[in-house]
């Protein structure tokens, strides 16, 4: 569910090429705080969802509702013991 998840969440992303040839820009709307900025397409890419998955796990840590993406719902449910 976790790379379900992700993935569903990346197809998102909005990208666009930096003035100067300074690279690449990348942020997810609807996560924020999530963005990624890089030399190629690609770095920028990767750089984005590795942010994506530092931020879900704080997010999960902190106890944060995590947006539902493509029906997708990642909680925490805690059982009893």
């Amino acid at each position: 569910m976790l790379t379900a998840y992700i993935q569903a969440a990346m197809k998102r992303a909005h990208y666009e090429i930096l003035d100067d040839n300074e690279g690449y820009y990348g942020e997810i709307p609807g996560f924020q705080g999530v963005w990624a900025n890089a030399a190629t397409l690609e770095e920028c890419r990767q750089e984005l969802q590795e942010t994506l998955e530092d931020w879900i796990l704080f997010g999960v840590r902190l106890g944060h509702t995590l947006p539902v993406v493509e029906g997708i719902k990642l909680e925490i449910v805690k059982e009893a013991i």
